[in-house]
């Protein structure tokens, strides 16, 4: 069996390679991306005639199918992610999120591709920026696009998850280099919360969506959460420093709690311990389903986010912290960062 895998260059395509490379399971996994520096270090990195490079950008349509032809599965991780960068060229947003996974679920569709799994993010439920909204509006096509196929010959689906820890432009390394040049570090909010989830968390959701969805299915695994002020002190204490905080205020686009299932999705999930299905809108265009026979459970109903999971202390923070390559080359208890 052949996996391609879109944005393989980045964070997630780097982390679900080396946990699928020498299993048996796949004979092939092509990696799909623009930067072809990154490509070069990978390979270099990786040494392996089984993992094959295509350059190639998810909004031009030939590209994808000449990578997607032969293939059995897909993770679709290429995305615009950065919430300023969108908020500033959101039309970007929509021509990579969006529009660009529709050509990749044309593709799926076109060469009988079995399973197609896409990676969304929390910022999709209730989204209130663009790189939110160009996700939310991706996950609608891939449930839109589910609706028509067989699904013993393709099956589209999806994963939801939080803010991936030490990830590219995330805030746990600007902390660490805040750390280690003796600067405060800067917080916007301290009483803002996010879900914390580790990149083999990440993993672990897509290959279960990968081995039980359905048609339509969107997963969300249950995380715990921290706030930004509690993460900080982790940080402070791991490194043993003495730097200050200071709250410079929310940024553009930023929530102060995020959600993982809304209410209106929480009605229809199915709780699955460790994680959330939540089920395709299968309703067609009948028109009374929507406006004369509404769901009366809705309002009753919590969404599941940030400020109502569990909520890690200090302690906790530093225990999961601990699990980050990142945090485990640094910490070293003979060196104090001022």
């Amino acid at each position: 069996m052949i996996l391609l895998i879109t944005g393989g260059t980045g964070s997630f395509g780097n982390a679900v390679l080396k946990r699928v490379l020498h299993e048996d399971q796949f004979s092939e996994i092509r990696i799909f991306s623009r930067d072809e520096k990154k490509q070069d270090d990978m390979r270099k990195a990786i040494n392996n005639d089984k993992v094959k490079f295509y350059i190639g950008d998810i909004r031009d349509q030939q590209s994808i199918d000449a990578v997607a032809k032969g293939v059995d599965y897909i993770f679709h991780a290429a995305a615009l992610k950065q919430v300023p960068s969108c908020e500033f060229f959101p039309i970007e947003a929509v021509k990579t999120n969006i529009l660009g996974t529709d050509n990749l679920l044309t593709s799926a569709e076109r060469y009988g591709i079995k399973k197609v799994v896409v990676l969304s993010t929390d910022k999709a439920a209730y989204p209130i920026n663009a790189m939110g909204m160009s996700k939310a509006l991706m996950e609608k096509v891939m449930v839109a696009r589910s609706r028509n196929l067989d699904e013993t010959r393709t099956i589209f689906c999806g994963t939801r998850y939080g803010n991936v820890m030490a990830s590219r432009g995330s805030v746990i390394p600007l902390f660490i280099n805040q750390l280690k040049a003796g600067k405060p570090l800067t917080i916007t909010d301290p009483n803002m919360t996010r879900f914390m989830m580790t990149l083999e968390d990440a993993v672990d959701l897509v290959l279960y969506a990968f081995d039980n969805a359905r048609n339509g299915d969107l997963f969300v695994q249950k995380s715990p959460a921290a706030t930004i002020d509690v993460l900080a002190k982790a940080l402070i204490e791991l490194y043993q420093s003495s730097v200050e905080l200071r709250v410079i205020g929310t940024r553009h686009g930023e929530k102060l709690f995020e959600t993982l299932v809304n209410r209106e999705d929480m009605i229809k999930a199915e709780d699955l311990n460790k994680y959330y299905r939540i089920p395709a809108d299968n309703r067609d265009l009948n028109y009374e389903q929507y406006f004369s026979e509404g769901e009366k459970n809705i309002v009753q109903q919590d969404e599941y986010h940030s400020h109502n999971t569990h909520r890690l202390n200090i302690e906790e923070m530093k225990a999961l912290l601990m699990k980050l390559p990142i945090v485990q080359q640094d910490i070293d208890k003979t060196k104090v960062y001022h």
